[in-house]
């Protein structure tokens, strides 16, 4: 192999190399650009926009990813109208939880049975009225969990503080109390009729 061809030969695999380094450098480059692209960082002023805030507010009926919140269950209301029946299977669970949340939140204001005479009424605070009036008994199960979404008069929304699930749960636990303070005599079991009736002699 003549000198000139043996310079040729040791000269392909340096070029090679170089081929590939210059390439891998081309490609870094092209990588480091596109990672530190032109960005405001949070709260940052813009000349851009007219009031030269970068974040932009959210248009109107925007909702977060997973947080569309329609139907019966998160409105309390079907055809714009309150439901009458409980959306959830009514269960002893459902009931145990309405009655610890109620205990929790409604209780200092409404008392433990519903009558509105709670330890914060006993101090001053405007009594609410009894769950046991004609006007509740006959509202829609759909009243109870819009007022404790929404408030009502002097009430604050609990929204905030009870996921759908456990407003429900209050609600269908203050119909069991409407339902323990004027049960109908009939719909006891044998023994309790007795009971009661042995009582009243």
């Amino acid at each position: 192999m003549s000198r000139p061809d043996r310079a040729a030969a040791c000269s392909r695999p340096a070029l090679r190399w170089t081929a590939l380094l210059l390439g891998a450098l081309l490609l870094a480059a092209c990588q480091q650009q596109m990672a530190d692209q032109p960005r405001y960082q949070p709260l940052q002023k813009s000349t851009f926009f007219r009031d030269e805030r970068s974040a932009r507010p959210l248009p109107p009926g925007t909702v977060a990813r997973g947080e569309l919140r329609e139907g019966a269950l998160y409105t309390g209301k079907a055809n714009g109208a309150l439901v009458e029946a409980l959306p959830l299977p009514l269960t002893l669970a459902l009931l145990e939880r309405g009655q610890e949340r109620f205990d929790i939140f409604c209780s200092p204001c409404h008392g433990r049975v519903g009558t509105g005479d709670g330890m914060i009424v006993q101090r001053g605070y405007r009594r609410p009225p009894s769950y046991h009036i004609d006007r509740l008994r006959q509202a829609p199960i759909g009243h109870f969990f819009d007022v404790v979404t929404n408030g009502f008069g002097a009430m604050p929304s609990y929204a905030a503080q009870l996921p759908p699930e456990d407003r429900w749960a209050i609600a269908a636990y203050i119909r069991a109390l409407q339902l323990s303070q004027e049960a109908p005599l009939a719909d006891l079991p044998p023994a309790e009729r007795q009971r009661l009736l042995g009582e009243k002699q």
